[in-house]
């Protein structure tokens, strides 16, 4: 595979894993805000649908393409901006991989509630909580790889 075409991978995975997240995660976060348990349930079952096939294959893809890339160029894993991005990139995995089972979780739940014809639980919300504030420090870590993997240095360096 040549450079280019693996750059090319690259950058479409990483717009993919971008998209997909943030769109989950706006359309979660309008479903809960609408109080509507029926379109809260399926909207949780979807974001879990959508981590599955598209976020899990991108996030594997992603360090493996930029490596893939670094070895092409001969370029070490020391330069400022592959370490930062490097880092960033391992935080937000961290924030995500809580971020999915606690996606599971809600989806549990908000499907058991609209069996049993009950409202959500306050463990609901509170997962809801946390998978807000994950999604936090895990979105900006992306924005600010992103931004590594177009300006290539750190700026006034």
């Amino acid at each position: 595979m040549t450079y280019s075409l693996i750059k090319t991978l690259h950058i479409l995975s990483m717009v993919l894993l971008f998209g997909t997240g943030l769109g989950s995660a706006f359309y979660k976060w309008m479903a809960d805000r609408s109080g509507n348990l029926a379109h809260i349930a399926v909207t949780n079952r979807h974001v879990v649908l959508a981590d599955w096939l598209f976020t899990t294959p991108t996030v594997i893809f992603q360090p493996l393409s930029g490596l893939w890339m670094l070895h092409l160029l001969d370029m070490p894993l020391s330069t400022p901006w592959v370490a930062a991005s490097l880092g960033l990139y391992l935080l937000a995995g961290v924030c995500w991989l809580p971020v999915v089972w606690l996606q599971m979780r809600m989806r549990d739940l908000a499907a058991a509630a609209l069996h049993d014809g009950t409202p959500l639980s306050p463990a609901y919300w509170r997962l809801a909580r946390a998978w807000f504030w994950l999604g936090v420090p895990a979105f900006t870590a992306m924005v600010l790889v992103v931004a590594l993997m177009v300006i290539k240095h750190f700026p006034g360096v």
